[in-house]
């Protein structure tokens, strides 16, 4: 019920920021799926009114019907790389109008002119910042996720395409110089990786079997 900084640390003010709203969704969800495990079926009522409150709060105050996207933060216009996690967590379905539409605002909007992601466009440091190769393995999910193969298999190339000799991936690069920022190696990028090539391989193995 508390704002924060979000998943990306911001300078700024405390804010309720969508991530943070759905990674205590999943957090639930996830505990109510194991109850039975943990010894813990008296708080299922509890942990299912809480999920239920938390889904409400992001469907009201995380879309915005503007943007034809959910954003940032609750009432919020700025887009953020963070809200393509909806689907890849099952928040919402890929076929959603509203997963869809995110999906492409921030392909759209967020990506450089070497198909890469950026987490957001404004920040409170007036200093500039590299594309995120983590954001961008989640978009090549979520494209995949969503049908859109063909695009999906473009987004995890152009994120690929910056693993150095070894095969290794730093947090971010540079759009103008391809030069890697940030940590090095970055485990996140690389797990971004494996759920991005899973995806597409499912998302291509279910058209074949489709035809």
């Amino acid at each position: 019920m508390q704002p924060d900084q979000g998943i990306w640390e911001r300078r700024g003010p405390s804010r309720h920021f969508l991530h943070s709203k759905l990674m205590c969704w999943v957090a639930l969800d996830r505990a109510i799926g194991m109850a039975p495990a943990l010894q813990a079926d008296e708080r299922l009522p509890h942990w299912r009114y809480e999920r239920d409150q938390i889904r409400r709060a992001i469907e009201q105050r995380g879309w915005n019907p503007g943007r034809r996207a959910f954003t940032q933060a609750f009432d919020s216009d700025d887009l953020d790389a963070s809200a393509l996690m909806l689907p890849i967590v099952g928040f919402l379905p890929p076929h959603d109008p509203r997963v869809q539409s995110t999906v492409l605002a921030v392909a759209t909007h967020l990506t450089d002119r070497d198909g890469l992601i950026r987490r957001y466009l404004t920040d409170e440091l007036q200093e500039g910042e590299g594309a995120f190769l983590l954001c961008t393995f989640w978009l090549a999910q979520a494209l995949a996720l969503t049908g859109h193969i063909t695009r999906a298999r473009h987004a995890f190339q152009a994120a690929l395409a910056h693993a150095n000799d070894l095969g290794l991936l730093a947090e971010e690069t540079d759009s103008t110089t391809a030069e890697a920022l940030g940590n090095f190696p970055q485990a996140l990028s690389h797990i971004g990786l494996i759920n991005a090539a899973r995806a597409i391989r499912d998302a291509e193995r279910k058209t074949t079997r489709a035809r």
